[in-house]
């Protein structure tokens, strides 16, 4: 019980309760089976992680508490946060609190709602469901490897693409309310090479990027179903694009060849090229820029780049032991990263230094030694494939996955569970920023599963 007073000072326990439903007794036996059920894991989860609960508590207490700005030297001079802070001091001065009481009152609560926040979050769902498993008609084709999965701009269609050379696109719902076996694809265009990477455009619906192993960068028009702009200029395989929400006429690719490529679609060239010692796993902007990009490398390192003056990085981000395989942004200063190093990372980019080596959040839980596995992020949930066949979920908040999910190990012939431990989860993706995602493995087995 020690532990416990340790674990909430001053804070008391029916906010914390507040993540679920405050029932009394005679409210509780009426609960649902399923409600029930829902509530012991809570609990059951609540009290496994106690002691990394009780860490990040302190951890949010010590962390300094700041608005969220641009990163590095984008940072506005006055925020509308500030304005709202100078308004209330004024104000609690007129009605008799000193500014300074009110700052040491603000110290000393600042905190409570990041960690509640994410406590309840981390808490809202209980497990995994699947809402649709996708099988395809391709049971005699072996090299189902999904590599990629993206959803279009409105999260109505998702398009796969892997080493079967194929660009498939699914409607989404369709597949959820149909009650067939097999799934087919409403447009699906071949390749000649297999494909590394898909991005859909976030602007014009029916266009969709996609990279090849032969190094070949090219945009699809999905609805005429033929290649609309192929560029040629990477030396080696493509790890990885991305489409600029910002500017959609931009693209970013990453290659082996150690250069990160910037393309404008309607030119169908480069228009600037950023070269490193090590290949290029993955690239990724920032939703709310296309001034600034971020990439992972083999040399286990993150760059930032503000792209009017590329000769050198903004930041360098070091701490991963091993080859940097995904970046996602979080939010327009929070970064995630994925690693062969078997952990996710959380990394504040809005300090204003060139090198930063300390994470906020380091993500332990999935295995991951030797694969491209997936990353995906929503709403400050993380989603990530592993080794071990596995879908894992974490919140931003805590260093231990929120929810996980076995693929079963089926034969792709026989349908039947076979004991394959080579299975791995290939990649995953949230539908927009709701409770949804999709996830592949490498036998081509695709699902549709829902956080409930």
């Amino acid at each position: 019980m020690g532990s416990r007073k340790r674990f909430c000072p001053g804070l008391q326990m029916e906010s914390i309760e507040g993540c679920d439903d405050n029932l009394d007794d005679d409210q509780e036996s009426y609960m649902a089976p399923d409600a029930q059920q829902s509530r012991l894991f809570k609990s059951f989860h609540l009290m496994k992680n106690f002691r990394k609960l009780e860490s990040a508590y302190f951890l949010t207490r010590c962390r300094p508490i700041r608005s969220l700005g641009k990163p590095n030297g984008e940072h506005s001079q006055v925020s509308s946060e500030g304005r709202s802070s100078m308004i209330a001091t004024e104000r609690s001065s007129i009605n008799g609190r000193t500014p300074k009481k009110q700052n040491i009152e603000n110290k000393q609560s600042g905190w409570i709602s990041p960690f509640l926040e994410g406590l309840c979050k981390y808490l809202a769902f209980s497990k995994i469901k699947v809402k649709a498993d996708l099988k395809q008609g391709e049971l005699l084709n072996f090299s189902n490897l999904v590599c990629s999965l993206s959803f279009d701009r409105d999260a109505e269609f998702f398009a796969t693409a892997g080493v079967n050379k194929k660009i498939k696109v699914f409607e989404c719902d369709a597949i959820i309310n149909e009650e067939h076996d097999i799934h087919y694809p409403v447009v699906e265009m071949a390749c000649r090479s297999k494909l590394s990477s898909i991005c859909w455009n976030s602007y014009i619906k029916s266009h969709i990027a996609s990279s090849n192993f032969e190094g070949v960068v090219q945009v699809w028009d999905v609805t005429r179903s033929r290649v609309l702009t192929e560029m040629r200029e990477h030396e080696r395989r493509v790890w990885s694009i991305d489409f600029s929400s910002a500017d959609p006429t931009m693209l970013a690719s990453g290659s082996d060849d150690g250069s990160v490529k910037l393309w404008s679609i309607n030119q169908g060239v480069s228009i600037g090229t950023i070269k490193t010692k090590a290949n290029v796993c993955c690239v990724q902007f920032p939703s709310d820029s296309s001034r600034t990009l971020t990439f992972g490398s083999a040399d286990h390192k993150i760059y930032y780049y503000d792209l009017r003056n590329s000769k050198v990085p903004l930041c360098t981000v070091n701490g991963h032991n091993k080859t940097v395989s995904y970046v996602k942004f979080l939010d327009s200063v929070n970064l995630v990263s994925a690693s062969t190093d078997n952990t996710l990372k959380l990394w504040d980019l809005s300090v204003r230094t060139s090198r930063v080596d300390t994470p906020l959040q380091s993500f332990t839980g999935h295995m991951n030694v030797k694969n491209f596995v997936g990353l995906s992020v929503s709403d400050g949930y993380i989603a990530t494939g592993s080794e071990t066949n596995e879908v894992f979920i974490y919140h931003k908040a805590f260093p231990m996955p929120a929810l996980s999910f076995k693929f079963g190990n089926t034969d792709p012939l026989s349908g039947h569970q076979t004991d394959d431990a080579t299975q791995f989860v290939s990649s995953v993706c949230w539908r927009g920023q709701s409770s949804t995602l999709v996830a592949a493995n490498s036998t081509g087995n695709i699902k549709i599963l829902e956080m409930v």
